[in-house]
């Protein structure tokens, strides 16, 4: 197998494979870790981290007792496929998948090898596990959102932005769970209780995204509720410029996009999911059964809010929102 190095942040677990023999005979338990995003993402790197301490708590070290070994998916569905194909075969003891796309690829290629996923918001309904209780077969893991975030957004963005009366949500079918609609749902049930109309607004490409935002902006009083998909989370500063460029009050699922210059997010902290996932992973490789391992939810939300792209868009956010768990000025 071809050897591959990460370079991670300080204190990161080391990723080079060795051989499968050499590994075994060095009695290492072997780890693959794919992930949605690119190497090179900020984010991503404090994701590795997390999971990288949680492990080491746990008295999992690199070349003594364990061997990881990391892949990196951009954003890019093709990609993901590849190197979950190239994981699986590979045969580690568990693999660590991110995200849905991910985990979907990963169960198209092993029904035997243990999965532990991360920041996966619909498991049952994307067919993962049979349960939330009991998962039932060779996966489980920590979910990162109930399909009401979208209209706990669209609340959130009517709040800050009271002129909005209607709401577009971007999102990219290929990544986003089922299709679009696992939060399109919600919002459609919402929207006209908060007197809003709601549009779909699917992304295929990066290079439908400023066509799609522009059309957007030509219809007055238009806010934006981005999608937690993989797609969008690996375009955000892209998706971030645009809102600013056409004046588009923007909601967000993730602190990623807030501190990044959107306007506000509310949703899991992402890290915490990977130091969550780094118990199951030491209780699998000791002997515990995936399908015995309870999906678990989040236990910890962000609500973040940048004043100065308010300032920008001139809203006055109110002081219920100021209250926010963090306040970018």
């Amino acid at each position: 197998m071809k050897r591959r190095e990460f370079v991670a942040g300080a204190g990161s677990l080391a990723v080079m494979w060795p051989l499968r023999a050499s590994a075994q005979q060095r009695g290492l338990r072997r780890v693959g870790v794919l992930m949605g995003i690119a190497e090179t993402d900020p984010a991503q790197q404090s994701f590795v981290s997390a999971f990288t301490r949680a492990m080491r708590e746990l008295n999992w070290r690199e070349g003594d007792n364990i061997q990881v070994d990391y892949r990196w998916g951009s954003g890019d569905a093709d990609k993901i496929r590849g190197f979950a194909r190239e994981l699986v075969e590979a045969k580690p003891d568990l693999i660590l998948g991110h995200t849905t796309p991910v985990v979907a690829a990963l169960k198209q290629q092993t029904s035997t090898i243990p999965i532990v996923f991360t920041q996966v918001s619909d498991p049952v309904g994307s067919h993962f596990v049979d349960g939330l209780a009991r998962p039932g077969g060779n996966i489980t893991g920590f979910t990162n959102l109930e399909a009401s975030m979208g209209a706990k957004l669209m609340e959130l963005l009517k709040e800050v932005a009271p002129s909005i009366s209607r709401v577009a949500l971007i999102f990219n079918p290929a990544t986003s769970p089922e299709g679009g609609l696992y939060f399109l749902k919600p919002v459609e049930v919402a929207a006209p209780l908060l007197k809003m109309t709601m549009v779909a607004a699917p992304v295929h490409d990066a290079g439908d995204i400023e066509s799609i935002m522009a059309s957007l902006a030509r219809e007055p009083n238009t806010g934006l509720i981005v999608m937690p998909d993989i797609f969008m989370l690996a375009h955000r500063d892209r998706i971030i410029a645009l809102a600013e460029q056409y004046r588009l009050p923007a909601a967000y699922a993730y602190r990623l996009f807030a501190v990044s210059g959107g306007l506000i997010s509310y949703g899991t902290d992402l890290p915490d999911l990977f130091r969550r996932a780094a118990p199951y992973v030491d209780r699998i490789l000791k002997g515990e059964k995936p399908s015995e391992l309870p999906v678990q939810a989040p236990t910890k939300y962000e609500l973040v809010v940048n004043l100065k792209t308010a300032k920008a868009l001139d809203l006055a956010v109110p002081v219920s929102v100021q209250r926010a768990d963090e306040v970018i000025e």
